[in-house]
């Protein structure tokens, strides 16, 4: 039994498609999850949500865990509350927007955000929309913590306030946590500590601290990684792709594994 854990997919639709297709994933045994930020910068966030909701409502695909990363939080809150922080350009909702209301999310709507939220409330199908609002913020096994951004300290996720589970980027945890094996997204392993960061594999691992968001760029892999055996699939923008055996830094839960 294992379990497959997939980094920020951010629309990438055809890196998530390609990287599904290439694991050897008993179905009738292991476990998919999904850290979260399914939505915003890719080419197509109406599909991957699309094939996401098809991985979990199809029976042929087994266990498949979607969590809630801090974009799909970020709409919510501009939808329910009128938030404004997911219009902000950096957030990349301009391809979310564009893609479910087609049309642009232009400087014009940013500043008359109640027609924009009218917009993008009509826009996104009652499925989608109510999938996003189920997603729960962690997942445990009897291998790993999955949560989409990290931990407070050695609090397990159920004693951790959804801010924290959604946004941290706390150095302390990533370089001193030696809890339970923690397997998070969020923040790019670039932007990681130096020491931790895998090289050529471009995760990052660190005590018990395990990070699998490989970035978003004209060269950014998908990442998956399979636990407990500690191999790695990633699917790149070029549709080339790598599986590599992790055999350094193991966390000392795994080594015996």
């Amino acid at each position: 039994m294992s379990t497959y854990v997939i980094g920020d997919v951010h629309g990438r639709r055809t890196q998530l498609r390609q990287l599904i297709r290439m694991l050897p994933r008993d179905t009738a045994r292991d476990t998919l999850v999904l850290l979260g930020d399914l939505i915003d910068r890719g080419e197509d966030v109406p599909g991957v949500v699309s094939d996401v909701l098809e991985l979990q409502h199809d029976g042929q695909h087994g266990n498949v865990i979607v969590l809630r990363g801090n974009h799909e939080q970020m709409l919510l809150d501009f939808l329910d509350d009128g938030a404004l922080l997911w219009l902000h350009p950096a957030v990349g909702s301009a391809s979310t927007f564009g893609q479910y209301a087609n049309r642009e999310l232009t400087d014009y709507l940013r500043e008359n955000f109640i027609t924009a939220h009218r917009e993008i409330a009509l826009a996104l199908p009652v499925e989608h929309l109510e999938f996003i609002r189920r997603l729960p913020l962690f997942h445990e096994d009897e291998f790993a913590l999955y949560v989409h951004a990290g931990l407070d300290g050695d609090k397990h996720p159920c004693e951790t306030d959804a801010k924290h589970l959604l946004w941290t980027r706390d150095p302390d945890f990533y370089k001193h946590y030696h809890g339970k094996p923690c397997v998070f997204g969020h923040t790019p392993t670039p932007l990681l500590p130096l020491l931790g960061r895998l090289g050529r594999h471009g995760i990052y691992i660190a005590h018990s601290a395990i990070g699998i968001d490989t970035g978003y760029g004209p060269t950014s892999p998908l990442t998956c990684l399979q636990l407990p055996e500690l191999r790695l699939y990633q699917t790149f923008p070029d549709g080339h792709t790598a599986t590599h055996h992790i055999q350094n830094f193991i966390p000392e839960r795994f080594r015996s594994l």
